[in-house]
């Protein structure tokens, strides 16, 4: 239902209002970050979502499945599937076999993977520099605190809603 005071969004307490403006930041925010990413890494031949993958592998530490580096980039297996098949075309991940669970492979680095994801953490060092001179360590901190809070509570609804259904 509309409001006459707000004609996009039904009657909301408080808290449902400010929620709302923080996802609709978060949407504009990812949406802002995966272009500048794209320029940022486009002259090392990668994409956002490439170097997304590359930066999943490569934080782990350990060998990852299609579903667990989606997990940790926020998208679909398929979507990190899609990208891991681009990135072992070009010789910068190497699946190799789960003992596991045969049909799912882990992804590792390979020594051209690794030193393409370490260029573009180089570079993305420089924009953080940049934008640390703009926030405030207690302001990252505090934003980050509430994503991390946010996607925590937002995990466990999906989950029980899954269990439910």
């Amino acid at each position: 239902v509309m409001t006459k005071e707000n004609p996009t969004f039904a009657k909301t307490s408080t808290g449902a209002a400010a929620v709302t403006q923080l996802t609709l930041t978060v949407f504009r925010l990812n949406g802002l970050l995966l272009h500048c990413g794209d320029r940022l890494v486009e002259p090392l031949g990668l994409t956002s979502a490439r170097w997304q993958v590359l930066g999943a592998i490569a934080l782990a530490g350990v060998p990852l499945t299609a579903p667990k580096i989606g997990e940790a980039m926020g998208v679909t297996r398929q979507g990190a599937q899609k990208q891991l098949n681009v990135l072992a075309e070009q010789g910068l991940v190497e699946a190799r076999p789960n003992p596991a669970h045969r049909r799912s492979p882990q992804y590792i680095l390979t020594p051209q993977g690794l030193a393409l994801y370490r260029r573009a953490e180089a570079l993305w060092a420089v924009q953080a520099d940049d934008l640390a001179k703009l926030i405030t360590s207690a302001q990252a901190s505090a934003a980050t605190q509430t994503l991390e809070s946010m996607l925590h509570q937002l995990q466990i609804v999906n989950v029980y809603s899954e269990i439910e259904s």
